[in-house]
């Protein structure tokens, strides 16, 4: 593992605990959006079934199962103790079609056809816009608390190192190539396009955060 694949394991993870003590500390989900985090959970669960017949790494194995659990967790927060909290007028990204969408790009283009690489490749299409539930909301909404920025900014961020993650590789390992994590990693950092944009100028300038409507 190089550094910047491990800078990246480090920021997704603090994404995560971000959100968490967002929702536990303020007692709402409110901005969130609720159909990003479910396509969170389908997107771990597919993508890590590998862990139940194959072992890589004890550090590999127990990532898996924090983004499994932690996913789920969010989810449960956010239907339960939170539910009162949660505009379901403001999410409404039809996420049918962006699951059909990953769906048929897995059976079209699988890393290999078995079922859990086809699975694999589904989770990894999907990845790529989960976040467009989240992205929306804010849009429509047209600002977004400063914590939940700073959540959305770490997602994107893991993204765009493990793109600085598979250039050092490409130049460093022999014979390697991963052409569907490419594709989807880079689709999945362009959206995150806008936002970068004005948290830059924005948030790191101390001012409040504000999305175009």
């Amino acid at each position: 593992m190089n550094i910047f694949r491990l800078a990246a394991d480090l920021l997704h993870l603090g994404s995560i605990f971000i959100l968490i003590a967002r929702l536990r500390q303020t007692k709402s989900c409110a901005g969130i959006s609720l159909k990003t985090q479910g396509l969170y959970v389908l997107v771990f669960a597919t993508r890590y079934l590998d862990m139940f017949i194959s072992f890589v790494s004890v550090y590999n194995t127990l990532m898996k199962l924090f983004f499994l659990a932690s996913s789920a967790y969010i989810v449960f927060l956010m239907l339960s103790p939170l539910k009162p909290t949660y505009d379901k007028a403001l999410d409404t990204l039809r996420v049918e079609y962006l699951i059909a969408g990953a769906a048929a790009f897995a059976l079209l283009f699988p890393h290999k056809y078995t079922v859990l690489e086809v699975l694999w490749s589904f989770s990894i299409y999907l990845e790529a816009v989960a976040i467009m539930p989240q992205l929306l909301q804010m849009t429509r909404t047209g600002e977004a608390d400063n914590i939940t920025s700073h959540y959305v900014f770490a997602l994107g961020g893991y993204r765009a190192l493990y793109i600085v993650n598979w250039i050092y590789r490409y130049y460093t390992e022999d014979n390697y190539s991963d052409y569907i994590a490419w594709v989807a990693g880079v689709v999945q950092t362009v959206l995150y396009g806008d936002f970068f944009y004005i948290y830059f100028t924005r948030i790191l300038k101390g001012k409040t955060f504000k999305l175009p409507v």
